[in-house]
């Protein structure tokens, strides 16, 4: 079966890698269409082909490091409409076209390749924030593919119920867990996290914080680079992880509201900003560190090695790569309610509380910090998770009946 999966704008990259590796392992004969990544590097393709076919302009441009993000994206909507239409003589080669993103609603549904098979993975429903005519043209876009693939039964009801799609064109295939090459002593260490966290706990419990802004580590320098397969920072202490693109709504404030008073943890908050957050940065008790950029895969896997619990205090998602990727790495996740988050924690791997809700979410910080088994418990039921039902072979599994029943039709 000849795949193609498309991520025009270079959206999520772990995410498409991951699929087309697995669903390359699993017999198909799979093409990446993307475009280059403005931010790092991206996996090497094991088993499958990667073309870079949209906005080789604005990405390889030699100034393009030197270009604002708003020019970076004038540039690209400039080139969409050519390259969609380039696409559209490329995927005659395919026997399925499956597109992972859409960075134009708009005018995208009138730009899809005609004659072939279309599935897309709706990662985000709904706009969170539509503009006139946005759902509209949603609604349109849905209506040009054959199957559409939802990450949780929270947003199959969303997308037939507020959108009105019929449900037989609708499938759940959950989000799969990024398994992280976790540095010697991350992953290892945690699955004798019982005895040694019972141990730090009481440590800790003892633990004069100080009153100052936490300071870099001899191991950091003044950006904050680490060296390779180390954690950002240097610390005794149990480390909170919130983790990803930082956005208003996934948040931050709740956090670091909540996080007042506990005092035997630290948080790390590791991601490149996405709105000003000098305020909340100027705020934050003593005990909280920031690293305030795009992060490669080896700082990601010192990180997620490092962290005893990543949290998710998201006001509103449907589902989060960074869940996954704790999962993956056995971190325990606690979470808001949002989305497809509860059905997350019915596997053991989370917790989840009410969104928004700051006193909650320090009850929750507190009390899972003060519980060392139940976090360790978590650890293990995550990894099982990630090597069971959110594994990508099984992903991939799924995916390939989909198209099977999608040619079928």
């Amino acid at each position: 079966m000849r795949v193609h999966v498309v991520d025009p704008a270079a959206y999520t990259p772990p995410y498409d890698h991951a699929l087309c590796r697995a669903l390359a392992r699993a017999g198909a004969e799979v093409t990446l269409v993307t475009s280059r990544f403005a931010y790092g590097e991206v996996p090497a393709p094991e088993g499958y082909d990667r073309k870079e076919l949209f906005y080789k302009a604005a990405s390889w441009s030699p100034s393009r490091s030197k270009l604002s993000r708003g020019a970076r994206t004038a540039a690209r909507l400039a080139e969409h409409v050519p390259d969609m239409l380039r696409y559209r003589r490329f995927a005659q080669d395919a026997e399925i076209v499956h597109f992972q993103w859409l960075p134009v609603q708009l005018v995208d549904a009138y730009l899809l390749p005609s004659r072939r098979p279309l599935v897309l993975t709706a990662h985000d429903i709904l706009p969170r924030e539509p503009k006139p005519g946005q759902l509209a043209a949603q609604r349109r876009l849905y209506g040009r593919f054959d199957a559409i693939v939802v990450h949780s039964e929270h947003g199959r009801s969303r997308l037939t119920n507020e959108l009105g799609v019929d449900p037989a064109r609708v499938y759940t295939i959950e989000h799969g867990a990024f398994v992280t090459d976790i540095p010697d002593g991350g992953r290892c260490a945690r699955a004798r996290a019982g005895g040694r966290a019972r141990t730090r706990a009481r440590t800790h419990a003892r633990a004069t914080p100080s009153k100052e802004k936490a300071k870099p580590s001899p191991d950091e320098s003044p950006s904050g680079q680490s060296p390779a397969g180390k954690p950002p920072f240097q610390t005794d202490l149990p480390v909170v992880l919130f983790f990803g693109l930082l956005r208003p709504y996934k948040g931050l404030g709740d956090l670091l509201e909540a996080w007042r008073g506990i005092e035997d943890a630290e948080l790390w908050v590791v991601g490149m900003p996405r709105f000003d957050i000098a305020d909340l940065r100027r705020a934050a008790p003593a005990n909280v560190r920031f690293l305030e950029r795009f992060v490669s895969d080896k700082e990601l896997a010192a990180c997620f090695g490092r962290a005893d619990l990543a949290v998710l205090p998201y006001r509103e998602a449907e589902e989060s790569g960074v869940a996954f990727t704790a999962m993956g790495a056995g971190v325990p996740v606690l979470s808001s309610d949002v989305g497809g988050f509860p059905e997350l924690a019915a596997t053991g791997a989370a917790r989840i509380f009410p969104a928004g809700d700051v006193p909650a979410l320090h009850a929750a910080l507190r009390e899972l910090l003060g519980d060392p088994d139940a976090l360790a418990q978590m650890a293990e039921r995550a990894r099982a998770a990630a090597e069971g039902r959110y594994s990508w072979d099984a992903i991939a599994r799924r995916t390939l009946e989909l198209y099977g029943i999608v040619l079928g039709r």
